[in-house]
């Protein structure tokens, strides 16, 4: 990077050239997280052949994407946002030819290990979001983060509906049933490796931290974020924020299609509605991320909580099988949890300095992940000793108890 410093015109074109190439990288990794998520714990009940078992695959997905966090934080922290991004995707790549070898040879370890590997490419979705706050001025911030959420809709929702047409690419490459979904996500991610690799010049943290005089490259570590989060407030309300939305919404979502298997619906069926739920969680996030700057981040995070327990009593008085209520309950819930993302990110973001915030942001999803896998984990177990409405139920005390968060820690200075 040159010494000086770009005018305000061109940091602007580089801002507008960093969020271009951050939607078009999320189109095509949504793809592939999108793809193998739908189809990822009717595999695992296949190959495992127990129901409690079957929510492990996306769980083991969800806690991968946890795991990456901190390493993925430290190279973004030493060379810049682009080298932690293209590291999560190609993980993601591995992943998906893991999950096609373990479906071949019917191994659930193997399975569980391709898991946690696809779940990298949520990590790097999840670090997209920040980056495209790097360069972007603070009364924008929630605006810009919320368009690179918004742009995983494209793929988000193609990936589900991509079921039917996987089955057809199963059979051309003779590969076990289910698995056509984990080539898509191959593509996908090598895709959006790609895109990154080409297209994000300057590096937005590297440019961020010379326009502050930051330091090219600060400290990293689980210890270092934790501080930096636990010692600002605010910065506290948005990791607690996205660690609850999170967990209600996979441990209700994951869930879902068995439920809807239960019932009979076709993987079609379960397709569309697991569409229509992604939807919900991305292809509003512009008009989130505008009531975030207007309004503020605790009230559109009270928001979220509110459409979350709507979700979760809808979802609860639901029959097994395809319903237009269980299709609305899972729209309300992508949701209610892209309103905790989005206001979560952004109080986030705005309490760390430019030299904090890779391992703080890091803190932050490895926190969001490891919860949203402990609910995937446990909506098994409930899903086999009772029931899922007993599950929606309990994601409905977590959102009110939520709530209660985000009014006490937002009322403090």
């Amino acid at each position: 990077m040159t010494k000086t410093l770009p005018t305000a015109t061109e940091w602007e074109s580089i801002q507008r050239r960093t969020v271009t190439t951050l939607v078009a990288s999320q189109v095509m990794g949504g793809v592939g997280v999108a793809s193998g998520l739908a189809v990822m714990a009717l595999l695992a009940l296949r190959i495992s052949g127990s129901e409690q078992a079957s929510g492990l695959g996306s769980t083991a997905q969800v806690l991968g994407s946890a795991l990456f966090a901190i390493p993925v934080a430290h190279l973004m922290a030493r060379r810049g946002r682009r080298p932690g991004l293209i590291l999560g995707y190609l993980l993601a790549a591995v992943g998906s030819l893991v999950i096609i070898a373990a479906a071949h040879i019917s191994s659930f370890a193997l399975l569980l290990v391709g898991s946690l590997l696809f779940g990298a490419a949520t990590t790097s979705s999840n670090q997209a979001r920040y980056v495209g706050a790097d360069l972007a001025r603070p009364e924008r911030r929630g605006r810009d983060i919320s368009i690179v959420v918004w742009a995983t809709t494209l793929g988000s929702v193609a990936g589900p509906n991509l079921v039917g047409p996987a089955e057809s690419v199963s059979d051309a490459l003779d590969l076990p049933r289910l698995t056509g979904s984990f080539v898509f996500s191959l593509i996908g991610f090598l895709l959006a490796a790609g895109v990154v690799a080409w297209r994000l010049r300057p590096d937005p943290l590297i440019l961020a931290r010379a326009g502050e005089g930051a330091q090219t490259k600060s400290p990293t570590s689980l210890r270092t974020g934790m501080r930096s989060v636990r010692t600002q407030p605010r910065a506290l309300l948005g990791l607690l924020t996205m660690a609850g939305g999170h967990t209600v919404m996979v441990s209700v979502m994951v869930m879902t299609p068995l439920h809807m298997n239960h019932g009979g619906a076709s993987l079609e069926l379960i397709g569309l509605v697991i569409s229509v739920h992604i939807l919900g969680m991305f292809a509003f996030s512009p008009i989130t991320g505008w009531l975030v700057d207007r309004l503020g981040g605790p009230t559109v995070a009270l928001g979220g909580t509110a459409l979350l327990l709507t979700a979760c009593t809808l979802a609860a008085t639901t029959a097994e099988g395809m319903s237009a209520s269980l299709t609305g309950a899972l729209f309300l819930l992508g949701l209610g949890w892209s309103a905790t993302l989005v206001s979560g990110s952004t109080m986030l973001t705005s309490a760390l300095s430019v030299h904090e915030r890779p391992s703080g942001q890091g803190v932050s999803d490895l926190t969001m992940g490891l919860c949203g896998a402990s609910g995937g984990a446990l909506a098994g177990v409930i899903i086999e000793q009772f029931s899922y409405s007993a599950l929606a139920v309990g994601g409905g005390l977590v959102a009110t108890a939520l709530a209660i968060v985000v009014v006490v820690l937002s009322s403090r200075p």
